[in-house]
């Protein structure tokens, strides 16, 4: 074989080589993010639900009747009597 033939068998075969490791590392890196896909997804899922939790809770708490609840309940507040009022004027 002359020395041509042989030098492009040796560069055929080292870029086979590189391709394959170019291959193994681009589905390793794929496999990687898809993985990393399906944890951010997860954590969207559960945050969206999260924030629909809290959006309903903000809405039960600022309801008039809820907040009248909690006046009466926890700070033992109650609704002055007739004779109990004092109406200012300027």
């Amino acid at each position: 074989m002359s020395v041509v033939r042989v030098v492009s068998m040796l560069v055929l075969m080292l870029a086979v080589i590189g391709s394959a490791i170019a291959v193994v590392y681009t589905r390793h890196d794929s496999r990687r993010m898809f993985v990393e896909l399906n944890r951010l997804t997860d954590e969207r899922d559960n945050l969206n639900f999260e924030f629909g939790r809290l959006q309903l809770e903000q809405a039960t708490a600022a309801e008039n009747n809820r907040i009248e609840q909690v006046a009466r309940g926890r700070l033992g507040m109650v609704s002055p009597s007739a004779a109990e009022m004092i109406v200012k004027r300027h």
